[in-house]
């Protein structure tokens, strides 16, 4: 299966810049097909997630547009084959600084996992309140492509677009939209910013 540009870039942005251990880097493409109920939405984006195990950290890059409301949240949710519905395994009510009343937007934010105000309180729990627990059930829904990411709106408050994340390089469950490819290119380029940044620091 060809891969798509964004996953071409991003895989040699990455081998090319860690000088640590490489973090683990997830992919999705956000459709309204990718609802549970296909919610017609012309709106699309993209998600990148890293998970780096040696820090414990992960990192959320994400873009979108053409949405037929405002956003109230985004989130991680996990773990479910698709395509089913899991519960919120991330910040409640929202990811922090995530924007909210737009339809358009894009999001870059780091977090740490060993701590509990990454996870939402009732994943947490549902974890035995251990964080490294929280952490494992995650990344192992990410590794397994149990996760999805999900963009909620006043229109479809239970999530107008989403989708499964997969490892970068494996192929996707749904089709990439050439469309969705295109609004990756400013991801790419972000991406590549926040590495140089790391190697400098």
């Amino acid at each position: 299966m060809k891969k798509s540009l964004l996953v071409v870039c991003c895989m040699a942005l990455f081998s090319a810049s860690s000088v640590q251990a490489d973090p683990i880097l997830y992919q999705a493409a956000l459709t309204g097909a990718a609802e549970v109920t296909d919610t017609g939405s012309p709106g699309l984006g993209t998600v990148l997630v890293s998970y780096d195990a040696s820090q414990h950290m992960m990192g959320v890059l994400a873009a979108f547009n053409g949405l037929t409301a405002p956003t109230l949240a985004a989130h991680i949710h996990c773990c479910i084959d698709p395509p089913g519905a899991a519960g919120v395994a991330t910040t409640v009510p929202t990811f922090p600084g995530f924007p909210s009343g737009v339809m358009s937007g894009s999001y870059d934010q780091s977090f740490d996992l060993t701590d509990p105000m990454s996870y939402n309180p009732a994943f947490l729990t549902a974890n035995g309140a251990s964080t490294a627990m929280a952490e494992m059930t995650l990344t192992g829904g990410l590794a397994s492509g149990r996760a999805y990411f999900n963009i909620h709106t006043s229109t479809f408050p239970t999530g107008e677009i989403r989708g499964f994340l997969t490892a970068v390089g494996s192929p996707s469950p749904v089709p990439e939209p050439t469309s969705v490819v295109l609004l990756s290119t400013g991801l790419v380029a972000a991406v590549g910013l926040r590495l140089r940044r790391r190697k400098k620091g």
